[in-house]
């Protein structure tokens, strides 16, 4: 499993929200290359950068600061935040990043989904964040009419090869993931899923390895230090040595 540490860019600087809540920011960096750089010199294989500024505007906004973390750091970074237009998608990619998170667009446009799917394959991602067990969109300021685990199937349908599952009402909290609802959308032969939200400790990591997800995108645990970055990843190597 991979361990994904998070840099969520607001205003220019590194940030991590609560629960969601724009108003719940807290600055842990104002320089997000920096902070890529940081994560990369620990053992990260690969980065989340979400545009907060851009997934509540609908549009791409922090395109500079994510361009110089691409061209930063050797790993591959995926992006998400605003990307809701054909346009936009390909303006991502062609900065350099591997994988492009669709949100909102999954939610109210499968027709946009089915297109860059078509175009770009498994370069992507959907980003299924839920609240209560409804998906949520708009920089999860609104909640959609339809269960998360509905938007899933939907997405599978329409060729969506790779999930991010968010819990929004564990994301920033330091709780511990929803490991039900995580495991209730790893299946077999269905999307490949990578959790998000709540992971507080090694032993959140190890138990997500356990249900089976891809990967485990993590933010404020790096961040106030509850969870070592290189400890992680030689506990989980540990555990796959051990299979």
């Amino acid at each position: 499993m991979e361990i994904i540490p998070a840099i969520d860019i607001k205003d220019g600087k590194c940030v991590r929200l609560y629960q969601g809540d724009f108003t719940q920011a807290t600055i842990y960096g104002d320089n997000p290359v920096d902070v890529a750089r940081r994560w990369v010199d620990q053992g990260a294989t690969r980065l989340h950068v979400v545009d907060l500024d851009g997934a509540k505007a609908g549009r791409p906004v922090n395109t500079d600061t994510i361009l110089a973390i691409v061209r930063a750091v050797a790993v591959p970074v995926q992006l998400g935040g605003g990307l809701r237009k054909d346009d936009d998608i390909a303006a991502a990619l062609s900065l350099g990043v591997v994988r492009v998170i669709l949100g909102t667009a999954a939610v109210r446009n499968h027709s946009l989904v089915e297109r860059v799917v078509t175009r770009f394959g498994d370069r992507i991602i959907v980003g299924v964040d839920a609240r209560d067990g409804q998906a949520a969109m708009t920089g999860w300021t609104e909640t959609a009419d339809v269960r998360a685990v509905d938007l899933v199937h939907q997405m599978a349908q329409l060729g969506i090869q790779r999930i991010i599952y968010t819990d929004i009402t564990r994301d920033g909290t330091l709780t511990e993931p929803n490991y039900a609802a995580t495991a209730a959308l790893t299946q077999p032969g269905g999307p490949a899923i990578i959790a998000s939200g709540g992971i507080a400790g090694i032993e959140h990591l190890l138990h997500l390895a356990e249900i089976g997800v891809e990967g485990a995108i993590v933010g404020r645990a790096l961040y106030t230090g509850d969870i070592d970055l290189p400890a992680a990843i030689a506990a989980l190597q540990q555990k796959s040595d051990q299979a």
